[in-house]
């Protein structure tokens, strides 16, 4: 007992006796151990098959994540708040999940409506899907089914529309490609309107500020779907660009290094919308944030104590100015996300928007509340990073 108590301590750097602190000392050992026996089983080859709720996880090729996990529970973090903003997310996530279990029920029809509209399908054949997908059940005994199924054994049904495909492994595979295309179009957004919206403040009416606001003003008038369809049209003329899809059709046969530009070359249009369609707003945004600070008192006095004014800018202005962004960062991502769908059906590009989009059409009731509840957590991720980063940026915000 000494033993085990030493050693779970060891694993409390902040050596704090506290419940919550042994508590998270214990998750620790867990991963570390977790992580040694994937390392067992990776150097002697053996591949260990164990349900997909188990703690041990799947196989020799989960160390890795493990060993990102207990690295990341290592950090000088507010770990507190973390954990009861997670508690919340779970409680959240399950309110999202009720209400479109609900939504979907009340639309007309169910998952075996085109069916019946198939002549050579036989009713008994259509008895037999009704019963194998529970619809003759009550409501509330699918919904707690597909909710003990989720949550025990991450089995999140099957679909109708793919010919009966796991749902989990159909959302896993759109929403990295969803996830890469948001990403990426989050980054080049914020390295594109912070220092335009700096640069318009400080010079402002001048020149370049009045091309980038005009700029900006046609950028949020424009429709994302009518974005797509020029960079669509510019895509058919230049006849270099793709027009849509994730890869080419030789993709297989490049090497690692002409993969990732090949779907980098593919991700241009896409990419490109989201980017146009977001950066005119953020770089108003930036703006307007800049001239408020511009004026104020503390900047004044900065300038009178002899600052060179790139210190001035970047450590006084840009500090306090970027608050508003950094707070609005998970609505963004949602935003994004929201975004993607449209663009993704326009130009063809298989990620989850479009996913949902054929799920809700086909009435898929299993494959839409996956990408529900997928779309929730992105969601809440975000804005719980966009709370913690706004801690790092701004010293006189604590957590609670």
């Amino acid at each position: 007992m000494r033993f085990l108590r030493r050693l779970i301590n060891s694993f409390n750097p902040a050596g704090q006796p506290d419940s919550f602190s042994t508590g998270l000392a214990c998750v620790r050992l867990l991963l570390a151990l977790k992580l040694v026996y994937g390392v067992v089983l990776l150097s002697t080859g053996v591949e260990v098959k164990l349900g997909a709720g188990h703690w041990l996880g799947r196989g020799s090729g989960f160390p890795y994540f493990s060993l990102c996990i207990l690295v990341f529970t290592l950090l000088p973090l507010p770990w507190r708040y973390i954990v009861k903003r997670l508690l919340l997310m779970l409680l959240t996530l399950w309110a999202a999940s009720l209400v479109a279990f609900l939504v979907i029920q009340a639309a007309p029809g169910d998952i075996t409506t085109p069916y019946r509209l198939n002549e050579q399908i036989s009713e008994e054949t259509l008895q037999q899907m009704t019963k194998d997908f529970g619809l003759d059940k009550p409501l509330i005994v699918q919904y707690g089914r597909w909710f003990w199924n989720a949550v025990a054994y991450q089995d999140f049904g099957v679909s109708i529309q793919f010919t009966g495909q796991p749902v989990f492994g159909l959302i896993s595979t759109r929403v990295l490609a969803t996830l890469r295309l948001s990403l990426l179009a989050l980054v080049m957004i914020w390295i594109l309107s912070v220092p335009i919206g700096i640069y318009s403040a400080i010079r402002q009416y001048s020149a370049g500020d009045k091309v980038f606001s005009v700029l900006a003003f046609v950028g949020m008038s424009l429709p994302t779907f009518f974005v797509a369809f020029l960079l669509l049209y510019f895509a058919s003329v230049v006849d270099w660009l793709p027009a849509g899809g994730l890869t080419s059709t030789y993709y297989d046969e490049l090497g690692w290094g002409g993969k990732i530009l090949d779907y980098l070359w593919h991700m241009i249009i896409p990419a490109s919308v989201l980017i146009i369609a977001r950066i005119a707003g953020m770089m108003r945004l930036m703006r307007g944030n800049m001239l408020e600070v511009k004026r104020a008192q503390y900047v004044t006095t900065a300038r009178s104590k002899g600052l060179s004014e790139r210190k001035v800018i970047f450590k006084h202005m840009l500090r306090n100015a970027i608050n508003p962004m950094v707070t609005i960062f998970g609505y963004q991502l949602s935003g994004l996300l929201s975004g993607v769908a449209l663009t993704e059906a326009v130009l063809n590009y298989p990620g989850l928007g479009r996913l949902i989009l054929d799920a809700v059409m086909a009435q898929d009731l299993f494959l839409v509340m996956a990408s529900m509840v997928m779309s929730t957590t992105l969601l809440l991720l975000g804005n719980l990073v966009a709370d913690l980063l706004l801690v790092v940026v701004d010293p006189r915000i604590k957590v609670q």
